[in-house]
C-alpha cells in the first residue's frame, strides 16, 4: 500500500474499513447483497465511509471482503473507488472477524505508520483530526473512539481515559483487566462508554497481536490493556448511528442527508 502521508492527518498512513461481515441482522437485504452496499439516501455505507475518511485527507483505504465479495469489488471498480485508492483484503476463504481481518491485512499497511480503522455499518461525523491529535498528545498504542450513549455493552475506563475492562449489562458478564483501588478514591469510579468502532493504531500492534486466525478487536484491546496504554477518546455529542438492522436506515437517513 503506497503511503499518502502528505495528504493525511498528522502522518496517518492509511485506513481500513471492515466490510466483510455476513450482516445477519440486516436480512433480507443481505440474502442477496453485502451490507456494505446498503443505501442511505442514495449512497452505500461503503461509499459514505470512504468519503468520510477522504474528508480528513485519508485516501489510501483497505477494504476487506467476504460476503458477496464480488459485488463489493465491482462497485469499487465501477466508481473508481469514489476518488480514493482502494486495496482489497480478500477473506472469501474464511471470515476472520475484525481482529483477524486486521492481522491478515498487515502487509497492505505502510510499515511504521499509524492508521485508522472503522466499521462499514457505522456512520459518524467524529472529527478524525481531533482523534489523531489526542492520540499524538497521549501516545498510547491504540486510541478508540467512544461516546456516552445507551447500549448493552460498554468499555470501562479510569479517570485518565485508560481502558480497564468491558461489561455487558444485559448478561452481567464483566472482564476487568486493570482493577481500580478498593475502595476507589474521589473521581476514580469506572466510566462506561460505548465503542464507536473508529480507532487509531500504532503499527506496533502487529508485533504485539496476541492471537491468530479468527478473533475480535475487542479481545485484542482487553488482552493488551494491562501492559500497554489503550485510551478512549470521548466524542459524545457527535452524530453516530449503527446501521445494524434495516430499521436503522431511516435513522441514518435523518442524520446523514
Amino acid at each position: 500500500m503506497e503511503s499518502n502521508v502528505s495528504n493525511s492527518p498528522l502522518g496517518v498512513g492509511g485506513a481500513m474499513i471492515f466490510s466483510a461481515g455476513l450482516g445477519t441482522r440486516f436480512k433480507p437485504w443481505t440474502d442477496k447483497h453485502p451490507k456494505a452496499l446498503a443505501l442511505v439516501n442514495g449512497k452505500s455505507l461503503l461509499q459514505r465511509n470512504i468519503e468520510y475518511l477522504r474528508q480528513f485527507g485519508i485516501q489510501e483505504v483497505i477494504v476487506n471482503v467476504h460476503h458477496f465479495a464480488e459485488q463489493v469489488i465491482e462497485a469499487i471498480k465501477k466508481n473508481n473507488g469514489w476518488g480514493s485508492h482502494i486495496i482489497i483484503s480478500d477473506e472469501t476463504g474464511q471470515l476472520l472477524e475484525t481482529g483477524g481481518g486486521l492481522l491478515k491485512a498487515k502487509d497492505l499497511f505502510t510499515p511504521g505508520e499509524k492508521f485508522i480503522t472503522c466499521n462499514v455499518d457505522i456512520l459518524t461525523d467524529l472529527n478524525i483530526h481531533k482523534l489523531v491529535a489526542f492520540h499524538e498528545k497521549r501516545r498510547p498504542l491504540i486510541t478508540i473512539g467512544v461516546t456516552d450513549r445507551k447500549t448493552s455493552r460498554y468499555f470501562l475506563f479510569d479517570e485518565n481515559d485508560r481502558l480497564c475492562g468491558w461489561r455487558n449489562i444485559a448478561t452481567g458478564e464483566e472482564r476487568i483487566v486493570i482493577p481500580l483501588p478498593s475502595p476507589p478514591g474521589e473521581g476514580q469510579g469506572m466510566r462506561l462508554r460505548a465503542y464507536s468502532c473508529v480507532a487509531v493504531f500504532e503499527y506496533d500492534i502487529f508485533r504485539l497481536m496476541p492471537f491468530t486466525g479468527k478473533f475480535s478487536l475487542l479481545d485484542v484491546y482487553l488482552a493488551l490493556a494491562k501492559d500497554h496504554l489503550i485510551l478512549g477518546y470521548d466524542h459524545s455529542g457527535d452524530r453516530l448511528v449503527d446501521v445494524g438492522k434495516p430499521e436503522s436506515i431511516g435513522i441514518a437517513e435523518a442524520l446523514f442527508p
